[in-house]
């Protein structure tokens, strides 16, 4: 064999063996993933997604953007200024939450009512904690309650009572899930999951190369009593919130007070639903009836909930005989993605 030839062959079959382990490892670089925590409103975060770089402090400035927009934790925030009555400008996350809040408002009959604030204040369940206001004290603040009390003017929110306060907490987190999964997607990530506070928006798989993974809490009704996993759901894309009123409550002459506030009566609900998970398209839409539902309980949950397209849910209730046994009401949709189904 000519020497040249021989050479030649050689060349080729090392430039195939350094193709192959380039594209091996670029594969397994590809095949990573990342995973980062933190703080943002006043809770955690956790984000999971399949880079071959990490994306962290680009998602913190990006949270730390939106904290500037609708934190109500945030003197500076854009949403603490409306709220003080400052001639301000509201940018695209305040309006696109605003709208997408009036929206639901409306079809809750007024269940979803992120005005309702002073009211949860009031309970001892918001900023402040003290003695329960009475009938007097509710009346006043209830007359201070109500999304149909503002509207946007353009860039501007508009108030025929400058007392009506703005608190974006029960969708907020839920939107903020959905900004950070879109800034993922929008740098070409495929496979993430995206939690904050508990809210969580998941997309592709998870590095199992499965479905993601979300447990369901049991909700406690015995005082001491551990919590457990109700449901597992697996899930690749969209995004689901819980809402409960198991955790936070006070106790009253040996009575529980749910955290939940109607913004119909300014009390708290007295109803057997005590939790209500929700899955929708987005985390925002998920995060708001999630609220909603707990406001409304079962009955008016369940027949919302079947008139309104691509949410799915499941309510977790106590059972009317026996109020120590759980029992729960599920979607089709949502049963179908229970695993072991």
């Amino acid at each position: 064999m000519d020497r040249r030839y021989a050479r030649s062959w050689v060349a080729i079959v090392l430039f195939l063996v350094a193709f192959l382990i380039f594209s091996a490892l670029r594969r397994c670089e590809s095949s990573r993933y990342q995973y980062d925590e933190g703080v943002i409103f006043g809770t955690f975060y956790h984000i999971t997604y399949r880079s071959p770089e990490s994306l962290a402090e680009e998602i913190k400035q990006q949270l730390l953007r939106f904290d500037a927009s609708l934190s109500p934790f945030n003197d500076t925030s854009l949403i603490s200024r409306v709220n003080r009555n400052e001639p301000v400008e509201t940018d695209r996350w305040f309006r696109h939450v605003f709208m997408a809040a009036q929206q639901i408002y409306a079809r809750t009959g007024g269940a979803f009512d992120p005005t309702v604030s002073p009211l949860v204040n009031a309970w001892g369940f918001g900023f402040k904690e003290g003695a329960f206001p009475d009938s007097t004290q509710v009346d006043s603040l209830l007359s201070h309650v109500g999304m149909d009390k503002l509207s946007l003017d353009g860039k501007k929110v508009l108030k025929s009572d400058t007392a009506v306060t703005l608190n974006f907490s029960a969708i907020a987190k839920g939107y903020a899930c959905d900004v950070i999964g879109q800034m993922l997607s929008d740098r070409g990530v495929d496979d993430f999951m995206v939690e904050i506070g508990g809210e969580v928006v998941v997309r592709g798989r998870n590095p199992e190369g499965k479905a993601w993974r979300v447990g369901v809490n049991r909700p406690t009704i015995a005082d001491g009593e551990a919590g457990t996993i109700e449901e597992i759901l697996q899930l690749t894309g969209g995004g689901l919130a819980t809402s409960g009123n198991y955790r936070n409550y006070r106790v009253v002459d040996g009575k529980r007070i749910a955290h939940t506030i109607d913004p119909a009566t300014g009390y708290p609900v007295q109803h057997s639903l005590l939790s209500a998970t929700v899955l929708a398209p987005d985390c925002m839409t998920a995060d708001a009836y999630a609220t909603a539902f707990m406001v409304m309980g079962l009955e008016r949950s369940r027949a919302l909930v079947d008139s309104l397209p691509g949410i799915e849910a499941l309510f977790l209730y106590q059972n009317p005989v026996d109020t120590a046994r759980i029992d729960y009401w599920v979607t089709p949709g949502m049963q179908a993605l229970i695993l072991g189904n």
